[in-house]
């Protein structure tokens, strides 16, 4: 058992674990504080390859990888891909510039050396196609609005209407009549360099991929058959959703890849900003559906870029994506960049135990509905069998579901059902247990399996017992994968047995 659950075990009993899941972009302003972010629950690292160098990326994944091997945690680590970033702009300088109102700005594609007043530098030469005077340009979703002015070739001459911050590669979007103008520049999702960042990323050992500006599914599938080719199946595959592109393709998205993160950041900058709790929510519903964790992810706790208290909305915030059964939440430039990166993480902890102690009180014993997802009678019986499992969990107030699976499966459509129970998953799969990790209410162990269920369990409870970690009168519901316990068509067994511990 990684160190973190047993601790959290031990001081709060079974029924107080927390469930979701948190995770950490690192940057800067984290690297050192690594350890201490594992120690505060730090589940997945996540190391965005649009910024810095190749030796900082590589640092930072082995220094991820050395707190697991050395330390004792269970931390996944995540890659992100750049994807093709169009229409991003910056103004030169190193810090934010303020643009007034009804200043004078040129947008323009021209590279230079030097940073110009009053001037952006976009990064696609065709950024102004089919752009017309009158136009919208808007920074990052808002943080500062423009009209169109003029064009002067490719470039493009405009005012401020709504005075803000410019940011070193802002976003840019553009909109007319309140739509976005769509335009489709027919660039791939997965760029040469972002090839070779995922060799990179291979070679490093990574846990998941998380893949940007996704159009459709064939962008996930080609990368799956990828790396299916190179026999790297256990990678897994999170899709970005953070364009209007990836909003109508979503539910192909969803069932072709792994995972889903809901980059909220960049979806803004696409849609109305009143429109993101609605999708947000119908996103998260939609993977629990299907059995796909998903990510809730980017300004969750924004002004602890710069200050050591969220504000009572960011908390909310972080509490609704809790509330809605988001598999885990995540911190970007709060980690990143900020200054607090251990306070904000600690308030993502603190925030979603709150949460999910009051959600269980609120809805003690209600199933969530599910929808069938499997067609095989075989897959179908491990799918019921998982559902009144958890039924049965909850109806019982047992203390803890033990599942052994070879490949998580079995864990996955048990967290699907949010059983107010943790699920304690044993694997004899190292990459299982990595992928695992980010599933809601799942904490993965590493254990030898043998095709006995009663072995495994006195493996079980040796190992429990040996940490302190069960006592006399838990119960415990145990589900286990058929290949671990007889070679037959039923996929799945599980029974209900109440420990009682002898010395």
């Amino acid at each position: 058992m990684d160190v973190v659950s047993e601790a959290e075990l031990r001081e709060k009993g079974f029924m107080g674990m927390r469930k979701t899941k948190l995770v950490c972009t690192v940057g800067p302003a984290c690297v050192e504080a690594l350890p201490a972010l594992a120690r505060g629950g730090m589940g997945g690292a996540r190391v965005n390859l649009c910024h810095g160098g190749r030796e900082w990326h590589r640092a930072a994944m082995r220094a991820v990888r050395r707190l697991n091997d050395e330390e004792g945690f269970c931390v996944s680590l995540m890659v992100d891909t750049e994807g093709s970033q169009l229409l991003v702009a910056d103004h030169g300088g190193a810090t934010s510039v303020k643009a007034e109102d009804d200043s004078e700005w040129l947008f323009t594609n021209k590279k230079t050396d030097e940073a110009h007043p009053f001037t952006m530098h976009v990064n696609f030469e065709k950024f102004s196609d089919g752009i017309l005077v009158g136009d919208e340009l808007v920074i990052d979703g808002g943080m500062a609005t423009f009209e169109v002015t003029e064009k002067i070739g490719n470039d493009l001459r405009c005012k401020c209407t709504d005075p803000g911050l410019l940011l070193p590669l802002a976003k840019l979007s553009f909109w007319r009549n309140g739509k976005l103008v769509e335009r489709n520049f027919g660039l791939p999702t997965l760029s040469a360099k972002d090839w070779a960042d995922i060799e990179f990323g291979i070679a490093e050992g990574v846990d998941c991929i998380a893949l940007s500006f996704v159009k459709d599914d064939n962008d996930i599938k080609q990368l799956k058959a990828y790396l299916s080719r190179r026999s790297l199946e256990h990678i897994k595959i999170f899709a970005k959703i953070e364009s209007l592109e990836s909003l109508k393709n979503l539910k192909d998205i969803i069932k072709a890849s792994d995972g889903v993160m809901v980059a909220r950041g960049d979806l803004g900058v696409q849609i109305p900003l009143e429109q993101i709790p609605a999708i947000q929510q119908s996103i998260v519903t939609l993977c629990r559906h299907v059995n796909k964790p998903v990510i809730v992810a980017s300004q969750l706790l924004e002004s602890m870029v710069e200050y050591p208290t969220p504000t009572r909305a960011e908390v909310a915030d972080v509490s609704e994506a809790v509330r809605q059964y988001a598999d885990a939440v995540m911190l970007s430039a709060e980690s990143a960049i900020g200054a607090y990166p251990q306070k904000a993480l600690s308030v993502l902890r603190v925030a979603s135990e709150r949460m999910e102690s009051w959600s269980r009180e609120e809805s003690m014993q209600k199933l969530l509905p599910q929808h069938q997802l499997a067609v095989a009678l075989p897959d179908r019986i491990s799918e019921q069998i998982c559902n009144c499992a958890v039924e049965m969990a909850n109806n019982l107030a047992v203390d803890a579901i033990f599942v052994y699976t070879k490949h998580g499966h079995m864990a996955s459509l048990l967290s699907r059902n949010r059983p107010n129970p943790p699920i304690f998953a044993f694997t004899d799969d190292v990459h299982s247990r990595k992928s695992m990790n980010l599933y809601w209410g799942v904490i993965p162990l590493h254990l030898p399996l043998s095709n006995s269920m009663e072995d495994n369990f006195k493996k079980t409870i040796s190992l429990m017992k040996s940490k302190g970690s069960v006592k006399p009168g838990d119960t415990i519901l145990l589900v286990s994968d058929s290949d671990l316990n007889r070679p037959c068509a039923a996929t799945s067994v599980f029974q209900s047995i109440q420990v009682r511990l002898v010395d």
